[in-house]
């Protein structure tokens, strides 16, 4: 016992030894991936909750995807893009037609592709809206996460994000999320210099925070009324783990490819990246009409990895696993079995538990403490000792987003686990 015990110490104490220590991960050490399941350098068998930030909606270690890796390593990796290669072009071709826009700029990480709409935007507001050089502003929402670069964290209310990172990049303005009045508001006092307004369908950082009803809706209108790009970072909301291609599609229920039923919102900008690969390969994307994606010409952006032939051919063979899979639809389903055992908890738990909220396969449990309690954290540690994986975000909240290859079997075991984990818990 002691043996298995230091075999996961090892590796622990290597990180801690050699790394940044820029996480804190539960203390379990995985080596294999498969489905919805993990296992740990023990041979211990998990749930996997977590999706790696919902990058594996296709289930970890797809054989599909495992194929399009390995046999497009082994003829080209990677070129740069001082040349063509064979698999951008229908790449793009495929992704722009998937989602309904005319152009596609390929990136790594999501990180960078919000990066690049941000350039994309500004320099849009300059070129086509006619803004003052160096006055474009971009509306944010507070609460927000789109990543942790220097401009990004400029315009973040997270303390341990953007602390001591200064001094931070000008030209955002915040309003609080889901308030229509706050943003018109603001488009009222200062649309003239507003080139975009950039925002998660559902705040999957800040505990899975689901807007009004109508906010998404209302916003793109007024800023189709102010002449203001609209920027839907989907980079973990999309490809399915909402319940629709997109989150920004609402309730659509079309069958295989996105139909564009009337709850889809288009946005001007769309950004994509994490279950855009599968969890295999980093790949991130950055779609928009021609119109304002004519904007970039060459020299303005780039990026060494960014379209090659490895990412190319992983990013389509997932698209096409999301499709033939049907894997929104089985996210739509599964999350409303699951939100329903969720609610019976709660309702049966109020000490511990105060809510649950989320869409498709995206969801949060509430724990009944402050965010600066331990709570969370030891909850986890309980479930993960009963064999699933979640993690605590903003202290008092646990996120849960399972592959969503994951079955009605599964995540109904899956709910078994979270319940007898919350009936044998005890505050520490």
């Amino acid at each position: 016992m002691q043996e298995v015990q230091n075999k996961a110490t090892y590796y622990i104490e290597l990180e801690n030894r050699h790394g940044a220590h820029n996480y804190h991960p539960l203390p379990v050490v995985l080596t294999k991936g498969e489905g919805v399941y993990v296992w740990d350098v023990n041979g211990k068998q998990y749930y996997d909750f977590l999706s790696a930030y919902s990058a594996v909606n296709q289930g970890h270690c797809h054989p599909r995807l495992v194929k399009a890796l390995s046999e497009q390593a082994a003829r080209l990796a990677l070129t740069s893009r001082a040349f063509h290669n064979d698999q951008l072009g229908p790449y793009e071709k495929y992704a722009t037609e998937l989602f309904g826009f005319d152009k596609l700029l390929p990136m790594n990480t999501g990180a960078e592709a919000v990066e690049t709409a941000i350039k994309i935007c500004r320099k849009w507001g300059y070129e086509k809206k006619q803004i003052p050089e160096d006055e474009a502003l971009i509306i944010v929402c507070g609460q927000n996460f789109h990543g942790r670069t220097v401009t990004i964290i400029s315009f973040s209310s997270d303390p341990d994000a953007k602390g001591h990172f200064g001094p931070y990049t000008p030209g955002f303005l915040s309003i609080p999320y889901g308030d229509t009045d706050a943003f018109r508001q603001m488009l009222e006092e200062h649309g003239k210099r507003v080139a975009g307004f950039l925002v998660e369908p559902i705040q999957g950082e800040a505990g899975v925070v689901v807007p009004p009803e109508n906010f998404l809706r209302e916003a793109a209108a007024l800023c189709r009324q102010h002449q203001v790009l609209f920027i839907a970072d989907e980079i973990q909301t999309g490809i399915g783990r909402s319940g629709s291609l997109l989150a920004v599609c609402g309730d659509c229920s079309c069958e295989g490819r996105c139909e564009r039923g009337p709850t889809y919102i288009r946005p001007d900008i769309l950004i994509l990246g994490k279950a855009l690969s599968g969890g295999m390969y980093p790949v991130s994307a950055v779609l928009a009409d021609d119109a304002i994606m004519e904007v970039i010409t060459p020299g303005t952006h780039g990026s060494t990895y960014g379209g090659n032939p490895l990412a190319c051919a992983v990013a389509v063979e997932a698209l096409e696993i999301i499709q033939d899979e049907k894997l929104p639809q089985n996210a739509r389903r599964l999350g409303k079995i699951f939100r329903e055992k969720m609610q019976a908890l709660v309702e049966a738990f109020p000490k511990l538990l105060k809510g649950v909220r989320g869409k498709g396969l995206l969801n949060a449990l509430l724990i009944n403490d402050t965010p600066e309690s331990s709570t969370a954290w030891q909850l986890c540690l309980a479930l993960a000792e009963n064999g699933l994986l979640a993690k605590p975000t903003h202290g008092n909240i646990i996120r849960f987003a399972p592959p969503l290859t994951i079955t009605e079997e599964q995540i109904i075991d899956c709910c078994r686990i979270i319940e007898q984990t919350v009936r044998t818990f005890e505050r520490p």
